[in-house]
């Protein structure tokens, strides 16, 4: 429950002033023994927080999981399994899976999304990433418009989408080998850039690394670079950037 939620439950007489008070008082996280819930992240950064699922064990998962779907009424959890969404999904019915980003996620039905954020891949080896980041933005509420395989290999099947590309107020670029997209995308929007290289490519790709180099040397303006693979880094400072570019269209 947010502040002004709060205060409306004290409005309309739900909660009393005493209980509004204790929940002012809690502490801004929940301890846990084994995790500390980051009840607070909304208040301070606008966002809940989201859940690594990778490498945790299943009790925790599950309970970390519950704790904050009870707390926000949606909870989202990145890189997961088949294996643990099938123990969630024993106790929570709701949740939903997509193998492909690896998302796990119990989403409000009636989110109201806004802005608009293009992600666009290089190749479809590239759509794994770009899912996880596509995701995340719509779990926070944003529009997305999903371009893919529009790579530097044959350029013009960017060029046939760029209309719709320049009317978002932030532009993801995911891709591996080279990494090229970012940079032609930078000197194609006047919109900020983000940079995902992926760890696709041959040998001298090097683990995404020469696709990290060549985003973080770009000569085009106004592109910033996120770690390698990290859809949901990129998706989620996208959004960050929509915001702001919802605010400027409605001020």
């Amino acid at each position: 429950m947010e502040a002004h939620e709060v205060l409306e439950q004290v409005k309309s007489g739900k909660m009393t002033v005493e209980e509004a008070e204790q929940f002012f008082k809690r502490e801004p996280f929940e301890e846990m023994g084994y995790a500390k819930i980051d009840s607070h992240r909304k208040m301070r950064s606008g966002f809940a927080e989201v859940v690594f699922c990778q490498g945790k064990r299943d009790e925790f998962l599950l309970e970390i999981f519950q704790r904050i779907y009870k707390d926000e009424g949606e909870v989202m959890g990145t890189r997961a399994s088949l294996a643990q969404y099938e123990l969630l999904h024993k106790e929570l019915p709701q949740v939903t899976y997509d193998p492909v980003s690896r998302v796990l996620k119990i989403e409000k039905k009636d989110k109201k999304r806004s802005g608009l954020i293009a992600v666009c891949t290089a190749g479809t080896a590239d759509i794994a990433v770009a899912e996880e980041a596509a995701q995340t933005a719509e779990f926070f509420g944003a529009n997305v418009e999903r371009i893919y395989d529009v790579g530097v290999s044959g350029i013009h099947r960017l060029l046939s989408r760029l209309e719709v590309i320049q009317k978002a107020n932030c532009v993801v670029a995911v891709a591996g080998m080279e990494g090229a997209l970012a940079s032609v995308l930078g000197g194609l929007v006047s919109r900020p850039v983000i940079g995902v290289p992926t760890s696709v490519g041959y040998g001298a790709n090097m683990g995404g690394i020469s696709a990290l180099l060549t985003m973080i040397n770009s000569c085009a303006n106004g592109v910033a670079v996120v770690n390698i693979d990290n859809g949901y880094g990129a998706g989620y400072l996208a959004t960050q950037i929509n915001r702001l570019g919802v605010h400027d269209e409605e001020a």
